[in-house]
């Protein structure tokens, strides 16, 4: 899926890895491996081409701002 859906990099950059996989998952109807794997790659292209609109997740050291 080259144009992932809006919702899977709005998770992505709000530090939801989950919800991300999830919303993949849904959307193309892949397996968990495979949504892993292209919200992973998705993940770095948003590092490089999007990175001030990155939010860390608590995994990474940031802090969810939401709460």
């Amino acid at each position: 899926m080259e144009n992932p859906p809006e919702s899977v990099d709005r998770e992505i950059l709000d530090g939801r890895i989950i919800h991300a996989i999830k919303a993949f998952r849904d959307a193309s109807g892949c397996t968990i491996h495979e949504a892993m794997d292209f919200v992973e790659e998705r993940r770095a292209a948003l590092r490089r081409d999007r990175s001030s609109d990155l939010r860390l997740s608590s995994e990474e050291g940031g802090r969810d701002s939401r709460a």
